[in-house]
């Protein structure tokens, strides 16, 4: 994969080809990461470069085995709900939080606002749950990419996105609501919004130290903690850092924006909840 084909930098809209914008497996570990401290330290030493490739980063996180004496003190759980408490700013490039989920704890269904995202889990066992996108709600890569080439049934590119993020090309119509469709043909780009429950595409069983990787050309997910006697952790790597995303209604599809929150911020519990977007405009 080129470096430039994936850039972590930047949102994933802005990516040359997505097609290149998933993990390839099996990925050959060849480095050691030893703590918590340690890879955070790599973290930013490999963004401060101006290209950052998606595998990079992916090395890194699974590179790095989870003890409970390098995170513990980030995890703060709270019995109603699962908590996002932030480790790491990076310098508004990206973010590293740690995420504390009850007993039958699940966030729900998200996208990850253009966004790249990395999981790892710590401690416990957690499901990542995806989904399509529901019928006439658009992601955000799709609306951006107008001046990029469509798909074609063949897969070649052939014509361009309509300002609204509309394709223009008879194949790719063709795809709409397929199941073999490539994720970003199954849009049209309409603004109209029809209820239907949302599609699952696939579920994967997480344990610890595995990682996994999710943007939004590769559609959307939920995770739970599938247990509902012990509880899990997980580290979160957002790059680009984004304040607001969209969560979708099971039965309906329907999108709604919210606000991202903080639950701790560097191993101390906050008075009120911090939103995301307050850390980095301290940071500008």
């Amino acid at each position: 994969m080129e470096v430039e084909s994936a850039n972590c930098k930047y949102r994933v809209s802005q990516c040359e080809d997505l097609e290149l914008l998933s993990v390839e497996r099996p990925l050959k570990i060849d480095l050691e990461i030893n703590g918590l401290e340690s890879l955070i330290l790599e973290l930013h030493r490999v963004f401060s470069r101006d290209h950052v490739n998606i595998q990079d980063v992916q090395k890194l996180m699974t590179a790095y085995e989870s003890q409970p004496k390098d995170w513990r003190r980030y995890a703060k759980f709270d019995r109603f709900r699962y908590t996002r408490n932030l480790v790491d700013a990076g310098n508004g490039a990206f973010n590293i939080m740690i995420l504390c989920w009850g007993p039958g704890h699940a966030s729900a269904i998200h996208d990850h606002a253009d966004s790249h995202c990395f999981m790892k889990v710590l401690s416990g066992r957690l499901e990542e749950v995806r989904y399509r996108w529901p019928e006439n709600v658009q992601p955000e890569v799709m609306k951006k990419f107008n001046t990029r080439s469509c798909c074609s049934a063949n897969g070649s590119p052939t014509s361009t996105l309509s300002d609204s993020g509309q394709c223009q090309n008879d194949s790719c119509q063709n795809f709409r609501g397929k199941t073999d469709a490539p994720e970003l043909c199954r849009h049209d780009g309409s603004e109209e919004y029809d209820a239907s429950e949302m599609e699952e595409s696939g579920r994967t069983s997480l344990e610890v130290n595995d990682v996994c990787y999710i943007n939004d050309a590769l559609g959307l997910h939920r995770m739970e903690n599938p247990s509902h006697v012990d509880g899990a952790v997980s580290m979160h790597l957002y790059c680009p850092p984004f304040d607001s995303c969209r969560t979708f209604d099971a039965r309906t599809g329907k999108p709604t924006d919210i606000k991202v929150t903080f639950w701790s911020m560097y191993g101390k519990k906050i008075k009120r909840v911090i939103e995301a977007n307050d850390i980095i405009e301290s940071q500008e």
